[in-house]
């Protein structure tokens, strides 16, 4: 009897002995298992862009699978599919609509230290959420036959009396326009940004209409003598296939704002790590690639952008414009203040 209860616990513990080394095994299999895909949901559109994203597969194994959309619907779109969703990056233009994607729990904080080496403190979240991958700066494009550059100094200066009907700008419910407003607000007060917004409107040649590249025309067209654009919209014109375009590209001349004090105001586009990114590892490799040197040179040859990496030069056509001094301010203000921008627009009549 003795015996017989022996063997009895001994088939148990062989028994359960064999079935945990089941479970390890199969424990040791899922660790295995390496996620090989990333999924980037993205508001830019370039050439450039799908160039570096198969560069990336081809380095990594990594596959992308891009959703392309606008940001705004992006953004909903994390938002409807909550958990669920399969989003791994949102990458979109200017820092505003990174910031309402922080502050809508879209992004996660990332802990990289290549990151932090490539993209410098003031082009980050402060925890993290979004990095810069491209800067554009805005500026002031001027007719060369009617305007001298030392006409030119401030933001604050296009307020004057100088320029009456002489602005070019596109509406206020453009984003680049309201993160300026939010930096002016940020560099000054509110009522100094409202004041400015009031006398720039008193200043427009016509009311606003059109994109950047819409108001260089213009200003080539003799509508107005001087446009608030963003620097790559002057890169497109002069290297578009259209002869009008490169005209108009040509017909103008940049002038960086504030360089005696603060320095001209910049935008970017970023990427962040989605909350419920199902392949983080693999998210946060993408972005790294994309922060890199190789991936900085190829979004200021083919972009006309600004490098965020401090060790990339930009490109030749972006050295001849001259160099400047950047707004040093952290771009998270910009989407802080952004609703009270839109608010002192309104309050102005800028339309």
């Amino acid at each position: 009897m003795k015996n017989s209860y022996l063997i009895l616990l001994f088939i148990v513990l062989f028994s359960a002995c064999k079935s945990d080394k089941k479970t390890d095994d199969k424990t040791e299999d899922t660790v295995a298992v390496k996620s090989t895909e990333v999924n980037v949901y993205t508001h830019r559109h370039y050439p450039a862009d799908q160039e570096l994203f198969a560069q990336f597969e081809k380095q990594t194994g990594i596959k992308v699978n891009v959703v392309n959309a606008k940001a705004d619907e992006l953004i909903q779109k994390m938002e409807q599919e909550g958990e669920a969703s399969p989003a791994d990056v949102l990458i979109t233009v200017d820092a505003g609509r990174l910031v309402r994607a922080t502050d809508k729990g879209l992004l996660q904080s990332v802990n990289s230290e290549l990151l932090n080496k490539a993209v410098p403190s003031h082009l980050r979240a402060e925890h993290n959420e979004w990095f810069a991958l491209t800067k554009r700066a805005r500026v002031i494009a001027y007719a060369k036959d009617r305007v001298k550059p030392e006409q030119l100094s401030t933001y604050e200066d296009l307020a004057s009396k100088t320029w009456a009907n002489k602005i070019l700008v596109r509406s206020s419910n453009n984003i680049y326009n309201q993160s300026l407003m939010a930096s002016i607000i940020a560099n000054n007060n509110d009522e100094a940004a409202k004041t400015w917004a009031e006398n720039v409107v008193n200043n427009m040649a016509r009311s606003p209409q059109g994109n950047d590249r819409d108001q260089v025309k213009a200003v080539v067209a003799g509508e107005g003598d001087i446009a608030i654009v963003n620097t790559y919209y002057i890169g497109k014109l002069l290297n578009s296939k259209n002869p009008e375009e490169v005209k108009a590209g040509n017909g103008v001349a940049l002038f960086f704002p504030n360089q005696n004090d603060r320095g001209t105001h910049i935008n970017i586009s970023g990427a962040g790590v989605a909350k419920y990114a199902p392949n983080k590892a693999n998210a946060v490799q993408f972005i790294e690639f994309l922060a890199s040197k190789e991936a900085q040179q190829v979004f200021a040859k083919a972009n006309y952008e600004y490098p965020v990496n401090p060790e990339v030069e930009p490109s030749e056509l972006l050295k001849s414009w001259g160099t400047f001094k950047e707004d040093k301010l952290n771009l998270s203000v910009l989407g802080k203040n952004n609703k009270k921008a839109v608010i002192l627009f309104d309050q102005a009549g800028w339309k």
